[in-house]
């Protein structure tokens, strides 16, 4: 079957224009409704605490079913109509209550959704890259135009934007023709011998340091904008900017992956991805350098998640894609997110930015040490990613 590449698009196109509208912007409609620092530090914390086990559930019943799409769409549309109560809650423990119940299916589709892609693109692994930019696209769009729309409406509108772009997400599953896993080559393993390899495990605390750094940013960057007088404009342009980065390193990473290993390329980002959360942290009030660091957004994200699913796509194989997608997402984006989360909520107003980001940086700084000793060394050039 050919790959269906404008429906995959379509899917991240959908899926990441929410997380534009959702990422930027949910903790500044949180602090409107007079959540405070905390607060939002756990409310963001139990958005991405359910990364922790949901993917690994669904990757577990995608895998034994062999129906990704079918997981991904009765996911999308109980994250929806789970969504739509925050357009009738209020209170803390409301607003706790629903945000699990949502997120515990909302965090099912996208790792599911990044095996069936592979799964499609079989034999074309580094095409990923050219169907995943779309989905930079998408996030561009939403974050921009709902910066505009800030200026001019204000934030009580957050929860029926959000609702509706949810809404899209289910119907480009609908569209998305289901693909199957083959079961050739290092798809004999068991999950079991995978996971006793200590280079394995050493990917995924990399990854997990890596979203605990990138935790403040998705929670407070927009907050710590506006406590500098930037406008709803302004933020979502930076926010924009980054992502427009990404965008271009999608378009030529795979020139990127002929010409330098996987190994090589993780560990620049993560240099990088230092040299990004010490300019937000100490350098808030120049804006040029604002945009220098969100240009750094390409490695931080873009050259480490294009990075990761190569590995896993190694590590794991067809047969346990699933499951290994699962596990890359409730390890990093899950534990990494909740400890991000929770350790800028608690110490943002006690500590400042600058504290809280330096600790970003010192966690960037580990992963380097590790991803140094550990990750890459020959798998890498196994995998023909040199």
């Amino acid at each position: 079957m050919s790959v269906p590449y404008w429906r995959l698009s379509g899917f991240y196109f959908c899926y990441f224009a929410t997380l534009g509208g959702f990422l930027p912007y949910w903790s500044l409609y949180l602090e409107s409704v007079d959540f405070n620092a905390i607060e939002i530090g756990e409310l963001s914390a139990l958005l991405v605490g359910t990364k922790i086990i949901a993917p690994n559930i669904w990757g577990w019943i995608a895998d034994r079913s062999g129906r990704s799409l079918r997981i991904i769409r009765i996911a999308c549309f109980f994250a929806v109509i789970l969504f739509s109560g925050f357009l009738f809650v209020e209170g803390y423990l409301a607003f706790a209550l629903l945000t699990v119940a949502f997120s515990f299916f909302w965090n099912a589709a996208l790792p599911q959704f990044e095996a069936a892609t592979l799964f499609h693109l079989k034999q074309e692994p580094q095409r990923y890259s050219q169907i995943r930019l779309w989905g930079s696209i998408g996030f561009i769009v939403t974050v921009s135009g709902i910066g505009r729309l800030l200026d001019w409406q204000g934030l009580a509108f957050m929860p029926e934007i959000i609702t509706g772009l949810l809404g899209s997400i289910w119907l480009m599953a609908l569209l998305t023709p289901e693909a199957y896993a083959s079961q050739q080559g290092i798809d004999g393993i068991a999950i079991g011998g995978i996971l006793k390899k200590p280079e394995v495990w050493a990917f995924f605390f990399v990854y997990m340091l890596l979203q605990v750094a990138h935790g403040p940013y998705y929670v407070f960057y927009s907050i710590f904008l506006n406590q500098h007088d930037y406008s709803g404009t302004t933020t979502g342009m930076l926010w924009s900017l980054g992502v427009f980065a990404e965008i271009l390193l999608f378009v030529l990473m795979r020139r990127v992956l002929v010409k330098y290993s996987l190994r090589h390329i993780l560990l620049v980002s993560i240099l990088l991805s230092i040299l990004r959360w010490l300019l937000i942290g100490w350098c808030a009030d120049n804006l040029a350098l604002l945009v220098f660091a969100q240009v750094l957004h390409a490695a931080t994200f873009g050259a480490t998640h294009v990075t990761a699913i190569h590995l896993v796509d190694y590590y794991f194989g067809h047969r346990h894609q699933g499951k290994g997608q699962a596990l890359y997402s409730s390890v990093s984006f899950g534990l990494g997110g909740v400890l991000g989360s929770l350790y800028s909520g608690y110490f943002w107003d006690s500590q400042g930015a600058r504290f809280v980001y330096s600790i970003a940086a010192v966690c960037c700084c580990m992963a380097l040490l590790i991803a140094f000793v550990w990750v890459g060394r020959d798998n890498a050039k196994q995998a023909g990613f040199v």
